[in-house]
């Protein structure tokens, strides 16, 4: 598996030939930033023919499983291995006594989370021990031979019992940096956001609303599993190929777990089936690289679609507690709140998950009086982490509900109200922090409203009503009786990149030269394409920058230097940002090679501004002066550099003030929804949305993205839930059979308007796109459902109990 094997070549409008005097519209280069070029990938995915991380293979391998806990809470008295030891065909049994270091924890920013349980299990699933066998069956038999003697513990499930006075601490001896900073052994992170004054803001107030939200578990729900294959090498190392958002934080964990220096562990991306968030914890490196280092063969690990619910973290349920008060004109007073979010029995990310949901926590309003506080919850329900919006999700379904209610209780437009309260460029967020780029927020949700909205449907009809359009479809349980119609609006406001001072950077490394006669630039970073269409963009910004037609991209590994995670909508913005400093400078240093060669044929090589089109130098005005491959000949120009981003700070600990973030993205939607009141059952016949991207680099892509995201938003709406035995904490639904997600019956019409205002602090005005339409799509299809109904409708996913009152 070489790196000739995994390179990708991208190739637009092939060579140009000849040499004009002027460079013609037609000989510019194609493919380059702003037009729709298809995803290389593509093809292959639709027609099945990707190689995914589950679909590697190596002649000798051997198969690696992994035992789980089956209860959520207790003390392991003791661990036999000796039947799964004696299983023909097993090579390895582990458990927490035979890891091979002091460095038995590991995690992105707590290091809480152990490589196999050792004393106790915090919740269900928890990996114990791993095995290795030549054939998975074998390794499955042999892992259910393990037997594992428990005495269960009362469980910490909710707010109530991880706060009371005589709460179990789920972790009895922290030491992390956040522990002197929270009230409770049991609470993550804590993180307040004061500003102005609530108490006197209240007495300014003539309508105050109240509200307590409730937001279920959601999973990735990536279809891909988690993967990889773990290979021994001759000098003591291991390389990795894996399914991962981040290559370089998975090394900074697996390494010291190892016992190895960073070098000797070799990481390299392998074919991602979606992610979401759920892909920047580890899941089976550290496993399948112990049992190859143990056997000295290599190992494959693919988990199941069970294994992969008990796999990756999930989406925090949250409980929210807001109140917002309003003037009788309309005019925000204050808001305060108060979010817990349940972060399961580790930590993940869930300290930055607090801090987007507290600073976010308000939305795209101006509102000078706040009190907000939001906290994460150790508990002994499965780990929750990072997921598509990040904390901001839970926020914008409750602050947006709340708008709806004042609305309501003044008497206006929704839409109207929030227009009236609504931020612009120039805003102070909560957080004291300037938004100083474009927050068209008024102008998303004018053109939200304005789209046609979708006809009337005709149910009478000589052939009867299409059931596939009706609440409840293919099911065939109604034939539109009793069938309302509902429209609700929504906006939302998220962070792009990391935040709270985290050095969020970015390393790319290009190259150019001449191969078979034509000029190539090769770009080799270490970002993790997840689906998101990054190495197309890549392709399109070194085409932009270098006038190529062919760009290679080299596999994403850690022999580069680190491109962060493909979170945060941060990668277009950071690694493209590298990318496009990297070719920048590498123009430079082929346009010095031009003036060193040609410099004194042309006065213009030392006057005029140059550029590089179409495979050739040019000037500013289009005058041709030599083509890259005379240029460049046998020379190679090569740069690595890293770019950063504007530098953010970390929130207040006791106020929250501070500039936490680099850059806001905003997006609104406007849902229509038909419901059949008698059976509870919800069709969302269309979710349109208008979002800023700043700049739209692959404008399909963008409307993907933003189509993609809604979806997302759609099915949190109204199914998807993973559902926790509060009495057990054990997860009761981990399949495809119970997990509900959205299929293509059940995604409506998504029509999507872009608007393109420029950033101007970002590389083309760019603006992070995946996230935004994740969190008003939720809050939207909830409002068109009370709408429709008159209900109150606090929680989510609404399902069809709580429509015909038999919740």
């Amino acid at each position: 598996m070489t790196s000739a094997e995994l390179s990708t070549t991208f190739e637009q409008g092939g060579a140009p030939s000849g040499v004009p005097t002027t460079i013609t519209q037609g000989s510019r280069t194609k493919g380059g930033i702003g037009e729709s070029t298809l995803r290389p990938d593509g093809t292959l995915k639709v027609t099945g023919e990707f190689a995914y991380s589950s679909d590697m293979w190596h002649e000798d391998m051997l198969w690696g499983h992994i035992l789980r806990s089956t209860v959520a809470h207790a003390e392991i008295l003791s661990i036999d291995t000796s039947q799964a030891l004696a299983t023909p065909g097993v090579h390895a049994v582990m458990t927490y006594d035979d890891l091979p270091t002091d460095v038995k924890n590991y995690g992105l920013e707590i290091q809480d989370t152990p490589v196999l349980a050792h004393g106790k299990v915090r919740h269900h699933g928890e990996p114990v021990a791993i095995v290795a066998a030549d054939h998975p069956e074998t390794a499955r038999r042999a892992a259910a031979k393990i037997k594992v003697d428990y005495r269960e513990l009362p469980v910490v499930t909710d707010e109530a019992s991880a706060l009371a006075p005589d709460a179990i601490l789920v972790h009895e001896d922290r030491t992390d940096h956040h522990a002197a900073h929270v009230p409770h052994p049991n609470i993550v992170h804590r993180q307040p956001i004061v500003r102005g004054d609530v108490t006197s803001a209240r007495e300014r107030a003539d309508v105050i609303v109240e509200g307590e939200y409730h937001f279920g578990m959601q999973d990735q729900a990536f279809l891909g599993p988690e993967s990889g294959l773990a290979v021994p090498a001759e000098d003591g190392g291991v390389d990795l190929y894996i399914a991962t958002q981040w290559l370089h934080a998975d090394l900074r964990q697996i390494a010291p777990v190892l016992g190895l220096p960073e070098d000797k562990v070799r990481m390299t991306l392998a074919g991602v089936g979606g992610a979401f968030g759920g892909r920047e914890d580890l899941s089976m490196q550290i496993h399948a690289c112990l049992l190859a280092l143990r056997t000295g063969k290599p190992v494959k690990i693919v988990y199941n679609r069970f294994e992969s619910f008990f796999g990756h973290v999930h989406r925090h349920p949250a409980k929210l507690y807001y109140e917002h008060g309003a003037t009788k004109d309309g005019r925000l007073t204050h808001v305060k709140c108060r979010i817990v979010l349940d972060g399961g029995a580790y930590a993940s990310s869930s300290p930055a998950v607090v801090g987007n949901a507290s600073s976010l926590g308000v939305g795209p309003y101006v509102v000078d009086d706040v009190d907000i506080e939001a906290i994460a919850l150790y508990t002994n329900n499965p780990p929750c982490g990072a997921m598509r919006g990040f904390g901001a999700v839970q926020a914008c379904f409750a602050y947006e509900a709340q708008m709806d209610k004042l609305a309501k209780r003044l008497g206006m437009d929704p839409v109207e109200f929030r227009q009236r309260n609504a931020m612009s460029q120039g805003a102070v967020m909560p957080t004291g922090q300037v938004v100083d780029s474009p927050a068209p927020v008024a102008e998303l949700l004018r053109r939200v409203k304005a789209m046609p909205l979708p006809p009337e449907r005709q149910w009478e009809s000589s052939e009867g009503a299409d059931v596939r359009q009706l609440p409840g479809g293919l099911s065939n349980t109604t034939h539109g009786e009793g069938v309302v119609r509902g429209v609700g609006y929504a906006v939302g406001i998220k962070n792009v990149g990391f935040s709270e001072g985290f050095d969020d950077y970015s390393t790319a490394k290009v190259r150019m030269e001449v191969v078979a006669g034509e000029p190539v630039a090769t770009v080799h970073t270490a970002m993790a394409e997840v689906g998101q269409g990054g190495v197309t963009v890549h392709a399109q910004i070194a085409r932009t920058e270098l006038g190529v037609a062919q760009v290679t991209i080299h596999p994403a590994d850690t022999q580069v230097g680190s491109a962060g995670s493909t979170s945060a909508s941060r990668q277009t913005y950071v690694t493209g940002g590298a990318v496009k400093h990297a070719c920048e400078l590498v123009r430079e240093k082929v346009l010095e090679l031009g003036r060193r060669r040609f410099g004194s044929y042309h006065p213009a090589w030392a006057t005029a501004e140059l550029l590089l089109e179409g495979g050739k130098v040019v000037t500013d005005g289009g005058e041709v002066l030599a083509d890259l491959v005379d240029v460049l000949g046998d020379e190679v120009v090569e740069i690595e550099r890293e770019w950063r981003h504007r530098p953010t700070e970390p929130f207040d600990l006791r106020t929250g003030q501070g500039n936490g973030h680099v850059q806001y993205s905003f997006a609104a939607h406007r849902a229509v929804v038909e419901i059949d009141t008698e059976l509870g059952l919800v069709k969302v016949i269309e979710l349109a949305c208008a979002q800023d991207v700043g700049k739209a680099l692959n404008p399909l892509s963008v409307t993907g993205q933003i189509q993609g995201g809604t979806t997302q938003g759609l099915g949190i709406a109204v199914m998807e839930e993973i559902v926790v035995d509060p009495k057990t904490a054990k997860v009761k639904n981990p399949s495809f059979t119970d997990y509900l997600i959205p299929t293509i019956l059940d995604t409506p019409t998504i029509p999507v308007d872009v608007l393109e205002l420029a950033d101007d602090h970002a590389p083309y005005g760019l603006r992070g796109v995946g996230e935004a339409p994740t969190l008003s799509s939720t809050p939207a299809v909830l409002a068109a459902v009370r709408n429709a109904t008159g209900l109150e409708l606090n929680r989510t996913p609404v399902r069809p109990e709580h429509l015909t009152g038999t919740a």
